[in-house]
């Protein structure tokens, strides 16, 4: 699939990327940027651009708003990724998107550090999640044809690990922001405890790198 590294301009699009860029370090708005991405080459890959659930604007809300539980705009009473989720929902409903996108929108977002989970409810929340992982390493074979051009328009800035203290930061927020075996109680335990977290360190030698 040859992409357009061109994103979408729809009124919801701007929005969308405006959210991220003005409360998230370029760091982790970039990797948004390159989920959304890589998520469409997936999409390409396997044949799910014509499928009836595919819509390019939802898909490019969900991967670009996906962090916004990291950024400034997070309260911190919950954890990350249901803060992103509900501030995604908020934008998504002031630009009339239906109620029953906006869920799904919402749940894409909240289940995506959730594999094994969100690949079971449907397209959206799929192609998040796997757009998410390929821009940590997974699957990258399939985007290898793009990714120079990717990396090239939305560099890295040591992704990993700016992402991983931004979770951090919010878990420390309140307990509700960090709960047990949660991905940002996991990550707050592994930093406090070695001062580095797994993700990170897996992270050292992947594909991509940090």
């Amino acid at each position: 699939m040859t992409l357009s590294i061109d994103l979408p301009a729809t009124p919801l699009a701007r929005a969308a990327l405006a959210a991220a860029q003005t409360s998230e370090s370029t760091s982790v708005a970039n990797h948004s940027i390159r989920s959304f991405l890589f998520a469409e080459l997936l999409a390409g890959h396997e044949g799910a651009l014509n499928d009836a659930a595919y819509d390019r604007d939802l898909l490019f809300a969900a991967c670009v708003m996906h962090d916004l539980g990291t950024g400034a705009e997070a309260p911190g009473k919950q954890r990350f990724e249901v803060e992103g989720a509900d501030l995604a929902a908020e934008i998504l409903t002031e630009h009339g998107v239906a109620v029953g996108d906006v869920d799904r929108v919402w749940e894409a977002i909240a289940l995506h550090s959730s594999p094994g989970i969100a690949e079971r409810r449907g397209l959206l929340a799929y192609l998040t999640t796997e757009g998410i992982g390929i821009d940590f390493g997974h699957k990258a074979d399939i985007v290898m044809s793009q990714e120079r051009l990717i990396h090239s328009r939305y560099p890295r800035l040591d992704m990993v690990k700016s992402l991983t203290s931004s979770i951090v930061a919010h878990a420390t927020l309140s307990t509700a922001a960090a709960p047990r075996y949660s991905l940002p109680g996991e990550l707050a335990r592994e930093r406090r405890e070695r001062g580095v977290s797994n993700m990170e360190i897996a992270a050292s030698s992947s594909v991509w790198g940090s």
